[in-house]
């Protein structure tokens, strides 16, 4: 009798396995191939800027991980709409356009221009001063737990309205940075405080609180309102939806097809000043 019911168990374990690998197919919307444009020149205080780097590639469906996506063969160029100087960049036949003559000038304007499969794309973008940035040092007092350590900074906000912001930070070690945005809609011309606090993420245990002897890298940026405003909304939808939150949809750069304006790129042309510094916890 033993022996039957230890049969009978295996018997109904071997059919619920099987039963479990039945292959269930699933539609997955496309959406048609665009160009995707990584146009971010970013000119760190202090050094010349002159070498940049814009990325092309096109669109591919969510679980298509072998096409390869580089784009060659585009005609890439940067003016100054103040000065009317314009830099070209140089195809390097794997997707990427370089220069080492580009010049970046305070409060002017750019305009990016990329010719591609006989269609002319164009964005602007300003680029805005940077405010210096001071790593103050560590505490536990402005986070969300008073038993996580927190790396605390301090900048001094320009008197003029409208500047905008955004944080890169990254933990030695992590494979992704952390971002978050801010204006001075409310703390116009004045110093500012700010804290990064790591938390642990309860589904994917990727991130874990600072302890002492971690590094965290820090990029400091000031950046166009346009550019707050798309920022903004797509790092809403990388922290994920709640219950009441809308359903993601694409969300478009500034990047405009001039011949036909329903093609429109993927990605964002943006000019930046920005800071680095690190700090290491004790």
């Amino acid at each position: 009798m033993k022996n039957y019911i230890q049969n009978f168990g295996l018997l109904f374990l071997a059919l619920v396995v099987f039963a479990c690998e039945d292959v269930i197919d699933v539609d997955v919307q496309s959406a048609p191939k665009r160009l995707t444009i990584e146009a971010s020149l970013d000119w760190e205080k202090g050094t010349s800027g002159n070498g940049q780097t814009i990325y092309l590639r096109t669109s591919t469906d969510f679980f298509d991980t072998a096409s390869n996506t580089a784009v060659t063969g585009a005609v890439v160029k940067v003016t100054n709409m103040d000065k009317g100087s314009e830099f070209s960049f140089a195809d390097q036949d794997d997707g990427s356009y370089t220069t080492t003559t580009f010049e970046p000038i305070v409060g002017d304007t750019y305009a990016l221009e990329v010719n591609y499969n006989g269609e002319n794309y164009y964005a602007e973008e300003t680029l805005y001063p940077v405010p210096d940035l001071t790593v103050v040092g560590q505490s536990r007092d402005d986070g969300f737990s008073e038993d996580d350590l927190e790396v605390n900074m301090q900048f001094v906000d320009p008197q003029e309205e409208g500047n905008s912001y955004f944080f890169k930070f990254q933990k030695e070690g992590a494979l992704l940075p952390v971002f978050e945005e801010l204006d001075d809609e409310f703390v116009n011309g004045n110093k500012i405080d700010w804290y990064y606090e790591s938390d642990e993420d309860d589904d994917t245990d990727e991130m874990e609180a600072f302890k002492p002897g971690d590094t965290v890298f820090i990029e400091f940026y000031a950046i166009s309102p346009a550019y707050h405003d798309y920022l903004q909304i797509l790092i809403n939808q990388i922290g994920g939806m709640g219950i009441f939150d809308s359903t993601p949809v694409s969300v478009k750069g500034n990047c405009i097809n001039l011949t036909d304006p329903e093609n429109y790129a993927h990605g964002y042309f943006r000019v930046t000043q920005m800071v680095k510094a690190s700090y290491t916890f004790e």
